[in-house]
């Protein structure tokens, strides 16, 4: 037996603006320097990461991503100051959530 946690941020209206999806696209710009590569490696168009981005960007009140739009000299994203601060403190958050509920679990749930 076992439990599954699924941690989702809401904004003040109770609409999801960020969660594990968001987390993981997020990752992947950081290692690729890519939006439309961590899109395409997630197996998700670019309108829709773009518009998961957007929201959060909307809702945190600052930009996570710095996107240049491509041309001659190719494109990209990077994480701005923020972006990865916001991460760090979400991943921590999340984790942290993930111990307490693995203690509650064995508390209520001892192995026989």
């Amino acid at each position: 037996m076992r439990t599954y946690l699924k941690i989702i941020l809401l904004d003040d209206d109770g609409n999801k603006f960020f969660g594990e999806g968001p987390y993981r696209l997020l990752r992947l710009v950081e290692e690729t320097g890519s939006l439309r590569s961590a899109a395409m490696s997630m197996n998700m168009a670019y309108t829709k990461a773009l518009k998961m981005l957007k929201r959060a960007e909307e809702v945190l009140g600052y930009p996570l991503t710095h996107r240049i739009t491509g041309g001659a000299s190719g494109g990209g994203s990077h994480l701005t100051k923020q972006g990865k601060e916001w991460l760090e403190t979400y991943e921590s958050y999340r984790n942290a959530c993930i111990s307490a509920e693995q203690k509650l679990f064995d508390d209520f749930f001892p192995q026989q």
